[in-house]
C-alpha cells in the first residue's frame, strides 16, 4: 500500500483539470482537497467538478474534500482599450466609478465607494502590486486623481489593492451570497472567506451556514492588514486559516509575509485549527515541467513549519502539467516527512472545568504515549471530528485513523494533517468495536501484526459522548 502523506494537497480546479481522467489521476497522486475558485467559472462549471469528484470518490473509495472559495470584495479595474494601456511613471491618471473604456489618462473601477474611501497620500496598487499609484486628490464622489509612481502595462480586469485604506464593502458581497447559496445547496465541505477583516465576518458566515442546516466549515483567508490585528479572535471563531500570500504580499510589506506565515502556522497548531499555505507555491510549473529550486524550498519549508496543507492555484487550474505538479509536490512532502523535526508540536491542554478538558487531555496523552511506545497508529472513534482535529494538532508520528458514523466528517477530515477517515457505524461495545477496527486496519494493510496501537473513545461507546478512554494494545 502506498504510504499516506500527512501534509494534504489542495488543488484549484479549472480548464486544465476538469476532465475526469485528469482529476482521478491527480487524486491518486495525492490531491486531498479540490478548490473551486468562485472568482472564475460559472456555476455550471463548478457543478461539473462537484459531480466528477463525487463520482471518483464513489468508484475509488476516496474521500476528497470540496472547498468553495468565495471571491469576496475583490476590487478590479474595468475594461481598458485593446486590453493594454501603458501607465507612465510621473504622469497622473484619473480613476473613476463611472464605467469607461480605460486609457492612459482615465480608467474606471467596479468599486463604487472608491472615491469616498480613499484619502490623499494613500497607495493604490494594481495587478498584484506590479503598478504603484499614489492618491493626489479625490472629489469624494466618483473621481480620484492619482500620480503614477511605478508604471507599466495595465490590462483589463486587473485587481486593485488599497493597503492603507479602510474599505467600506461588506465581507460578503452580493455575488458571494449567490455563490454561497449554490455551494451550500451542493453540500461543499469548506467555504473560503476572502479578505476577512474581523471575527465578525466569520460569525456572519457561520450564522448563514447554520441557518441553512449545512455542515460546511469556514476557512478564514488572511490577506488584509486589519486581519493581522485581530488574529486571536479570528482563529478562535474560524474552523481553519488560509495564508493567502498573493494579496497579503501586496497589502503588507512583502518581507513581512514569511514571518506572518510561520506565526500563523504556529498559532493554528496550538488552537487545533487546520492551516493552508497558498499562492505561487510552484508557479513556474504553470508552463515548466519542473519547479524552481526556490519553489521546492518554499513547499518544504511550509511542511517543516507544520502546515496542514499546501495549495496550488494556476498550476492545476490553467497550467500545462496539472498531474506532474501534484507528483512533484507529493515527492517534496514525502521527503520532508522523513525528518523528525516536523513531529510532536505538543501543546498541553489548558486547565479548565469544561467538558472538553477531558477529551483534550486524552488526545494529548495519547500522542505522548504514542511517542514513548513508538505506536504505529492512534485510532479515534468520533462523531463530530473533534478528536481528529485535536490529535492532529499534536503532530504525532503515529498515523491517525478516524472512524465515524457521520459521513460528513469523512471528507472534512481530508484537510486535516495526518488524518485518514473511515466510515464505521457498528458501535456495539467498546471491546467489540476496538477488535473490529483493528481487524479492518490490518486487513487493509494500515497496521501489521505486533504493532503498538492506541485507541481513544468514549465509554459507553454507543452513546457517542465525550472522549474519556485511552487503550494501548498490540495489533
Amino acid at each position: 500500500m502506498k504510504e499516506m502523506k500527512r501534509t494534504k494537497i489542495v488543488a484549484t480546479m479549472g480548464p486544465a483539470s476538469g476532465a475526469k481522467e485528469t482529476l482521478q489521476t491527480m487524486i491518486e497522486e495525492g490531491v486531498n482537497v479540490v478548490r473551486m475558485n468562485f472568482s472564475h467559472g460559472s456555476h455550471d462549471d463548478h457543478l461539473k467538478i462537484i459531480h466528477t469528484v463525487r463520482e471518483i470518490d464513489k468508484e475509488k473509495g476516496t474521500h476528497t474534500a470540496i472547498l468553495a472559495d468565495l471571491q469576496g470584495p475583490k476590487l478590479r479595474v474595468d475594461e481598458v482599450k485593446d486590453n493594454r494601456v501603458e501607465l507612465v511613471a510621473g504622469k497622473e491618471i484619473i480613476i473613476g466609478t463611472k464605467k469607461v473604456l480605460g486609457t492612459e489618462k482615465r480608467i474606471s473601477t467596479n468599486y463604487e465607494h472608491f472615491a469616498n474611501d480613499v484619502k490623499a497620500g494613500e497607495a493604490v496598487k494594481l495587478d498584484d502590486g506590479k503598478l504603484h499609484l499614489r492618491v493626489v486628490s479625490t472629489n469624494g464622489k466618483d473621481e480620484v486623481v492619482c500620480k503614477i509612481e511605478h508604471g507599466g502595462i495595465l490590462s483589463s480586469k486587473k485587481g486593485i489593492n488599497l493597503p492603507n485604506t479602510k474599505i467600506s464593502l461588506p465581507c460578503l458581497t452580493e455575488k458571494d451570497t449567490v455563490d454561497l447559496e449554490f455551494a451550500l445547496e451542493h453540500n461543499v465541505d469548506w467555504v473560503g472567506l476572502s479578505f476577512v477583516r474581523s471575527a465578525r465576518d466569520i460569525i456572519e458566515l457561520k450564522h448563514i451556514i447554520k441557518q441553512r442546516e449545512k455542515h460546511a466549515m469556514v476557512i478564514a483567508k488572511i490577506e488584509k492588514p486589519e486581519a493581522l490585528d485581530e488574529l486571536d479572535d479570528i482563529i478562535k471563531e474560524t474552523d481553519a486559516i488560509m495564508v493567502a500570500r498573493g494579496d497579503l504580499g501586496v497589502e503588507v510589506p512583502m518581507q513581512n509575509v514569511p514571518i506572518i506565515q510561520k506565526d500563523l502556522i504556529q498559532r493554528c497548531i496550538v488552537a487545533a485549527k487546520p492551516v493552508i499555505v497558498a499562492t505561487q507555491m510552484m508557479e513556474s510549473m504553470i508552463s515548466d515541467i519542473t519547479p524552481t529550486r526556490a519553489e521546492v524550498n518554499d513547499v518544504a519549508n511550509a511542511v517543516l513549519d507544520g502546515a496542514d496543507a499546501v495549495m496550488l492555484s494556476g498550476e492545476t487550474s490553467v497550467g500545462a502539467h496539472p498531474i506532474e505538479v501534484i507528483k512533484a509536490m507529493a515527492k517534496i512532502i514525502d521527503e520532508v516527512e522523513r525528518h523528525d523535526q516536523i513531529y510532536y508540536h505538543e501543546t498541553v491542554p489548558a486547565e479548565s472545568n469544561e467538558d472538553r478538558y477531558i477529551s483534550d487531555s486524552i488526545c494529548y496523552n495519547a500522542c505522548r504515549l504514542a511517542k514513548r511506545v513508538e505506536a504505529k497508529a492512534i485510532i479515534t472513534m468520533t462523531f463530530s471530528g473533534y478528536t481528529g482535529f485535536k490529535v492532529s494538532s499534536q503532530r504525532p508520528r503515529a498515523r491517525t485513523y478516524c472512524f465515524t458514523g457521520n459521513r460528513k466528517i469523512l471528507t472534512l477530515m481530508s484537510l486535516v494533517w495526518g488524518v485518514k477517515a473511515f466510515y464505521y457505524d457498528k458501535m456495539v461495545s467498546t471491546d467489540h468495536t476496538i477488535a473490529d477496527i483493528k481487524y479492518i486496519l490490518k486487513k487493509q494493510g494500515y497496521i501489521a501484526e505486533g504493532d503498538n496501537i492506541i485507541n481513544i473513545a468514549s465509554i459507553p461507546i454507543a452513546e457517542q459522548g465525550m472522549t474519556n478512554m485511552l487503550k494501548l494494545s498490540k495489533a
